[in-house]
């Protein structure tokens, strides 16, 4: 096991449960569950339920099976589809992607609205969801709108001074204009059905609206119902501007 969980964006020391979190080794839960078994050593000795690791440590795990290798997938939902829990004659991403054998076990972070089309993660790491969707991080989300009549003259300063949505403003954002009726938003929330209950609040409505972008992974040339592999660069790239470090590999032999 490598010393350093390269990309983590908390600083030395950190609790052991965490180290082996940003190690892909467990979730925090599991970690503690092999704390608890004696099956985690620092430095040589056996670790205690708390105890931190400093840059300089060597944490290792004992007499436990492989690291389970973690999948991450880019993938176009297009319009119509549901992200998850369909209902009587609708399709789901799980249903699109039911027949590759790599991806039985991934699961859609986050949702997009039926009528919505763009760029859903697909994993089978549970740790990155609450990294993408707990509010307690800012991570960019890229959208492109397109909206049924022209956007007024004060569209942009409105929409990134933040719009109340029946009683909660939304943060922040960054709007760029595209055309009479067209405009890409940076947004660094979820909330549900945000971006047309924005556009609603101020009077328009959107026609179309595509996801483009989360984080460091984009949509690319994935078209509607495509996906690729998040892997190599991109996917380290992407773990560090989440706070975590890239899953161990697999040792060959």
């Amino acid at each position: 096991m490598r010393k350093q969980p390269t990309g983590a964006a908390d600083a030395y020391p950190m609790r052991i449960n965490k180290y082996l979190a940003y190690r892909g080794i467990a979730t925090r839960r599991a970690a503690d569950d092999l704390i608890a078994r004696k099956k985690v050593h620092i430095n040589g000795r056996i670790a205690a339920l708390g105890e931190m690791v400093g840059e300089g440590d060597e944490a290792t795990v004992r007499g436990e099976s492989s690291p389970k290798e973690y999948r991450y997938y880019a993938y176009h939902k297009p319009a119509g589809v549901i992200t998850h829990s369909p209902q009587r004659g609708e399709k789901d991403i799980k249903q699109s992607v039911a027949g590759i054998k790599d991806m039985r076990e991934v699961f859609p972070v986050g949702r997009l609205d039926k009528d919505s089309s763009g760029l859903i993660i697909l994993t089978n790491d549970g740790r990155i969801t609450d990294r993408l969707l707990s509010p307690k991080y800012d991570h960019d989300k890229e959208y492109r709108v397109r909206t049924l009549q022209p956007l007024r003259a004060g569209f942009k300063k409105a929409m990134e001074a933040g719009v109340d949505i029946e009683g909660y403003r939304t943060k922040n954002c960054l709007v760029r204009k595209t055309g009479e009726k067209s405009f890409i938003i940076v947004l660094t929330e979820g909330k549900k059905h945000q971006i047309r209950r924005m556009v609603a609040a101020l009077h328009n409505t959107v026609s179309s609206l595509e996801r483009t972008r989360i984080v460091t992974i984009g949509l690319d040339a994935l078209k509607p119902g495509q996906w690729r592999p998040i892997e190599g660069k991109e996917l380290e790239t992407f773990l560090a501007a989440i706070g975590m470090c890239a899953p161990q590999k697999k040792q060959g032999g």
